[in-house]
C-alpha cells in the first residue's frame, strides 16, 4: 500500500461530502457541517504536512497520551504548527463580545476590487483586512502573505486552506463568525481568550465539596485535585495559557447557552482538541481529540482493517489519523475513582484521501495492550519517556531505577482503569506486579532503592484497596458481576468484604477508608431495611429477616471498628 503524501490529504474530491458542487462546500450555515471542514484542512495543514516534512523525525503521539487522565508535557516542539480559533454560531457583535480581538469585515464583491470598479467601501474594507492580518504576522511572513492576498479575501472559507500557513505564525486565537446572510466566514485575528483561573477553581472546588470559604488548609491539601480535576473536564493536564484559557473560555460560552466551537493545536501535545456545544442540554461541553498516532503491531484485527479500507497515512510506520471523543464525569465524592473527569466514549479512525470514518475501533483502550507494555516495563524492554511526579523525564528501562520510575508513573496514569476493569484484566496485572516486585531475587536491588520501592508499593496497595472499595459500591447498589442481589446478599457480602478489608488496613489511606464508612452507612441507613427488618419485633420476623437483622448488627460493629481506626489515625497525625 502506498503512503499518502500531504498533498493527496482530502484532496478536492473529499471537500464535497454530501454537497453537490466542491464551490458550495465553502458556504456553510451549520456549525458541524463548519467542523467538518476545519477537521479536513487542520488535518491536512497542521498534522499530516509537518509529519512529511519532518519523516522519520515527527513525534507520534502515543497512544497512553490519549487515556485521561493526560500527562502532563513532556518536551517543546517548537518547530510544529499551533494555533486556537473559536467559531460562534452568529454574527459578531464587537462591542458586546466578552473578549477581545481584531475585527475582519467579507468583502461584498472581489470581483470588483480586481477589475478595479469597487466603491470606495468596498475597497478600504479590503485593504483594512489585509493590513489588520498583515500587521500581527512576524516581519519575515509581512511581505509574502501581502504578495499571495493582494487580490484574494482572507475572509471567505475558500480562501482559509491558503491562510493556514500565516495563521499558525500567530501567537493568539481566530474568529469564525457568520454574516448577515448566515454564511461562515473568518471573521477576527489575534483573539485573547479571557481566563478567569482563581476564580473558577475556587467556585469549583466549594461546589465538590473539596474547599469551604476560609479554610486555608484545606484549600492548600486539596487545590492541585480540584485544579487538575477541573482541567481534565475541558480535555487537558495543568498545561500551558493557551490551552488554560481555551479550556475556561469554553466553560465561560456553555455557562453563556452560547452555540460554539473552540480548537487548539499544542505543539507539546500534537493532539487538535475541540471544545463544542449545539445547544443541547449538557453540563459541559463536547471534548474531542484528532492525533497521529501509531497503531500497536499486536493489534492484528485491528491493521487488517485498517490496511483493507486504506486508513494508514503511513502504511509502513502503522500511521493513522485517530480521533477520540470523550464523556465527562460529575464529581461523586464516595467514588472510589473520585478523580475520575474523562473517559473515553469512541474511537473514529478519519480516511486520509475521502475523510470517512472507521467508527468504534478500539486503539487506545486495548487492555491486552496494556498488560503487554506493563510486562515491557518490568522486564526492562519498554522503549519511551515518561514524565515522572511532573519534574524528571526518564527516558527507556535500561535500570531498575528507571524500572521502579516506569512503573510508578504507569501505575498512576492507569490506576483508574486497573480499579475499574474486568476481573480477568485484573489478575493478569497482578500476576505481571507480583512476579517482579515480590520476586526474592530482585530484593537485594530493591533494598539500594529502598524510597522508590516504597513509593511503589504504595501506589500498588493503593490499587488493590481500592479495588476491593470498588466491590463495595457495586454491592452498594445491589449489582454484583451484573447481576442483581437480595438485601441479605447485599449484607453478607458487604459484611465479608469490609471484614477482609479490616486486616489490609496496615497501610492506611484515610480517603478509601472514608470511602468505605460512607458506603456502609449508606447501606445502613436504606429505608427499607429498616422498617422491615430492624424496627420490627424479632417474634415478628421470618427467618429470612432474621438472617438480614444479624448481619446487619454485625456491619453496624464493623463500620464502628473503621471509624475507629480513622480516629486513631488523626489522633495520632496530630501529635
Amino acid at each position: 500500500m502506498e503512503n499518502i503524501s500531504w498533498e493527496q490529504t482530502f484532496s478536492e474530491s473529499a471537500f464535497p461530502l454530501d454537497q453537490a458542487h466542491f464551490s458550495d462546500f465553502f458556504e456553510i450555515t451549520d456549525l458541524m457541517q463548519l467542523k467538518q471542514f476545519l477537521d479536513m484542512v487542520q488535518i491536512k495543514h497542521c498534522l499530516v504536512k509537518p509529519y512529511w516534512e519532518t519523516y522519520p523525525s515527527y513525534p507520534l503521539v502515543e497512544s497512553r497520551e490519549l487515556l485521561p487522565s493526560f500527562d502532563s508535557d513532556i518536551m517543546e516542539y517548537s518547530s510544529l504548527p499551533g494555533f486556537s480559533m473559536i467559531a460562534l454560531n452568529r454574527p459578531i457583535n464587537y462591542f458586546q463580545e466578552v473578549f477581545q480581538f481584531d475585527i475582519l469585515h467579507p468583502v461584498l464583491d472581489m470581483q470588483n476590487i480586481a477589475e478595479g470598479n469597487c466603491c470606495p467601501l468596498e475597497s478600504a474594507v479590503f485593504a483594512a483586512n489585509n493590513l489588520s492580518f498583515q500587521n500581527r504576522l512576524p516581519k519575515a511572513f509581512q511581505e509574502p502573505f501581502r504578495m499571495e492576498f493582494a487580490n484574494r479575501d482572507i475572509c471567505l472559507l475558500e480562501t482559509y486552506p491558503s491562510l493556514m500557513p500565516y495563521l499558525m505564525e500567530m501567537d493568539r486565537a481566530q474568529v469564525m463568525a457568520k454574516d448577515r446572510s448566515g454564511i461562515f466566514h473568518l471573521a477576527g485575528i489575534y483573539a485573547s481568550f479571557p481566563s478567569d483561573l482563581d476564580a473558577e477553581i475556587k467556585r469549583f472546588g466549594v461546589r465538590i465539596g473539596k474547599f469551604k470559604v476560609g479554610d486555608a488548609k484545606r484549600y492548600e491539601r486539596n487545590r492541585l485535585f480540584v485544579y487538575q480535576y477541573l482541567m481534565e473536564l475541558y480535555g487537558f493536564p495543568i498545561v500551558s495559557e493557551r490551552r488554560t484559557s481555551s479550556a475556561l473560555f469554553a466553560r465561560r460560552l456553555h455557562k453563556m447557552v452560547e452555540k460554539f466551537l473552540i480548537r487548539v493545536l499544542g505543539q507539546t501535545d500534537r493532539c487538535i482538541t475541540s471544545l463544542y456545544s449545539t445547544g443541547e442540554h449538557r453540563r459541559y461541553p463536547h471534548v474531542e481529540k484528532i492525533a497521529l498516532v501509531q497503531v500497536d503491531p499486536d493489534q492484528t484485527d485491528i491493521l487488517k482493517s485498517l490496511s483493507n479500507g486504506g486508513y494508514f497515512v503511513d502504511a509502513e510506520r502503522r500511521v493513522i489519523i485517530l480521533r477520540v471523543l470523550y464523556k465527562q464525569h460529575n464529581f461523586n465524592p464516595n467514588n472510589v475513582r473520585q478523580d475520575r473527569a474523562l473517559s473515553v466514549e469512541r474511537q473514529d479512525v478519519i480516511h486520509p484521501l475521502t475523510g470517512n470514518i472507521l467508527k468504534n475501533c478500539n486503539i487506545i483502550k486495548d487492555t491486552t495492550n496494556l498488560v503487554l507494555r506493563l510486562n515491557d516495563i518490568v522486564r526492562g524492554e519498554y522503549t519511551g519517556r515518561i514524565l515522572y511526579k511532573r519534574n524528571e523525564v526518564v527516558e527507556n528501562t535500561d535500570t531498575e531505577e528507571k524500572r521502579l520510575k516506569f512503573l510508578f508513573a504507569w501505575l498512576s496514569k492507569h490506576q483508574r482503569r486497573i480499579i475499574g476493569y474486568s476481573d480477568e484484566f485484573y489478575a493478569n496485572v497482578v500476576k505481571v506486579l507480583d512476579n517482579y516486585l515480590l520476586a526474592p531475587e530482585n530484593y537485594e536491588s530493591f533494598d539500594t532503592l529502598h524510597d522508590l520501592y516504597q513509593e511503589v508499593l504504595s501506589k500498588y496497595s493503593y490499587i488493590q484497596q481500592a479495588r476491593k472499595v470498588r466491590v463495595l459500591e457495586d454491592i452498594r447498589n445491589r449489582h454484583v458481576h451484573g447481576e442483581k442481589i437480595n438485601y441479605l446478599q447485599m449484607l453478607t457480602d458487604a459484611c465479608a468484604l469490609l471484614h477482609e478489608l479490616k486486616f489490609e488496613i496496615a497501610k492506611y489511606f484515610d480517603v478509601l477508608v472514608v470511602s468505605m464508612i460512607n458506603l456502609a452507612e449508606f447501606i445502613l441507613n436504606d429505608r427499607y431495611i429498616i422498617r422491615n427488618y430492624i424496627e420490627k419485633k424479632e417474634e415478628n420476623l421470618s427467618p429470612y429477616g432474621k438472617e438480614i437483622r444479624r448481619n446487619y448488627r454485625r456491619l453496624v460493629a464493623l463500620t464502628d471498628e473503621f471509624k475507629a481506626i480513622r480516629k486513631s489515625r488523626k489522633d495520632t497525625s496530630k501529635e
